[in-house]
């Protein structure tokens, strides 16, 4: 068996340029070299490029082997006017890598050349073969890239003899054309299948972002439904309390009275919880209606100082304030709950010290703040605490109760009249809540 330089050698060879055959070879290769750039699927190039080439050098058939996967077969990718016969089989043809002409090219990486079948002892298991097939001469060419080696292109010659130098030119060109082109194949066919996993990913994200929204949605209307199905008997209560409170239920002791003070400040802490969660989602909803009044902007400090509860004795309050007010037009009812939100949190967090409550105006805008010598808040979770039900400690055994809505209220309260709450803080060093509003709100 002879073999053909290393595959290095002569790729630069000229064809023929001065004759009838050159000029066919080259506008053949130039068709081919077309195809190569356009196509994306290999086959359809092994198949172009065989039915091209084969005639021009003379071919009897000829085939294209790739390397199956993972394993040492290669398997049929094209063929060429190979006998009718035997087409109905072709799809079970197989080549083991370093067998045979082509199994050898592909192992060795070398262009393997048989100019006669019939004189090679080493092939005496073909010559039966060659003979019912109908050939004498074989050449077979690796399909090699960078990244190793894709298979082999075999061309089956009918007549014996060696093939000529510009012969082998044109071969070595396409099976290098043909490996590049299986590479770039290979490479979009992968890119395709990422490309359709992440259609897929999306899809599923897509899908479960949805059942979020649903879930969300479900969630809102149910703490809607619910707190207005508990504020209903929860009302009914506090009358009855008032009224024996009054005693015209009938005479009450000085016991009995402490005992009703506490069920009411209890009822009203419930149904103040109530009204938060009703608020809440209303403006997830999108349904809670802003009202507009002008109003000092000193008015709404007063009336949360005025209103909230749950100062500890040791806390000193002070309030700072300009001496001249501002007109400020925007909703004071929801301005005065976000600084009840975030005083009622401060004197929470906050055992000894004392809290600052002040406003001023800066560029137009109102600036509210509320500053605390509390326990602070990480860095990592000054965010997460103006999420609803959510608060630093979680846990059962917290050392500071409340339900999580207050501060995720404030926030939503803050960009609902256009404008934000930031917060300042660090961990065992209290916290500074600034809120900085418009002074004329307009409903865009």
């Amino acid at each position: 068996m002879n073999r053909a330089p290393p595959l290095s050698a002569e790729r630069s060879r000229a064809l023929p340029e001065n004759s009838e055959t050159g000029v066919r070879e080259l506008i053949a290769v130039r068709e081919i070299v077309h195809a190569f750039l356009t196509a994306d699927r290999p086959e359809e190039v092994f198949q172009f490029a065989l039915d091209r080439v084969s005639p021009l050098v003379g071919a009897t058939f000829a085939c294209i082997y790739v390397i199956d996967g993972a394993s040492e077969l290669m398997r049929l990718a094209a063929v060429h006017n190979w006998p009718e016969r035997y087409t109905p089989f072709l799809g079970d043809m197989r080549v083991r890598l370093g067998f045979g002409p082509s199994g050898e090219a592909a192992a060795e990486r070398r262009v393997i050349e048989v100019p006669d079948v019939m004189a090679d002892a080493s092939l005496e298991d073909w010559a039966e073969v060659a003979q019912e097939l109908g050939f004498r001469a074989i050449v077979a060419l690796p399909l090699q890239t960078g990244d190793g080696v894709l298979g082999a292109v075999t061309f089956y010659f009918k007549e014996a003899g060696a093939i000529t130098a510009e012969t082998r030119s044109l071969l070595r060109m396409v099976a290098d054309q043909m490996a590049a082109t299986a590479q770039k194949a290979r490479l979009i066919e992968d890119l395709r299948r990422a490309n359709a996993a992440l259609l897929d990913t999306n899809a599923e994200l897509e899908r479960q972002y949805g059942a979020l929204l649903d879930a969300r949605r479900v969630k809102d209307e149910f703490l809607a439904n619910i707190s207005h199905e508990l504020r209903t008997p929860l009302t009914a209560v506090m009358g009855y309390l008032a009224l024996m409170d009054e005693g015209l239920a009938g005479p009450v002791t000085p016991e009995q009275r402490r005992t009703i003070a506490q069920v009411k400040s209890s009822s009203d802490h419930l149904l103040d919880l109530i009204g938060d969660l009703l608020e809440l989602t209303s403006l997830k909803r999108g349904g809670l209606e802003v009202v507009p009044t002008a109003f000092d902007v000193r008015d709404p400090l007063h009336d949360a100082v005025a209103t909230t509860r749950g100062r500890a004795e040791k806390v000193a309050l002070r309030v700072s304030e300009p001496e001249s007010g501002t007109v400020m037009v925007s909703d004071r009812r929801k301005i005065t709950k976000m600084l009840v939100a975030l005083l009622s949190n401060a004197y929470k967090f906050t055992r000894t010290g004392e809290i600052r409550l002040s406003v001023e105006v800066v560029n137009g805008r109102a600036v509210y703040r509320v500053q605390d010598t509390g326990i602070g808040i990480a860095g990592e979770m000054r965010q997460l605490v103006f999420e609803e039900f959510r608060q630093v400690d979680g846990s059962s055994t917290r050392a500071f109760g409340g339900s999580g809505l207050g501060l995720s209220l404030a926030r939503r309260l803050a960009r609902l009249l256009g404008g934000e709450i930031l917060v300042d803080s660090a961990l065992g060093e209290g916290s500074t809540f600034q809120v900085e509003l418009p002074l004329e709100y307009r409903d865009e």
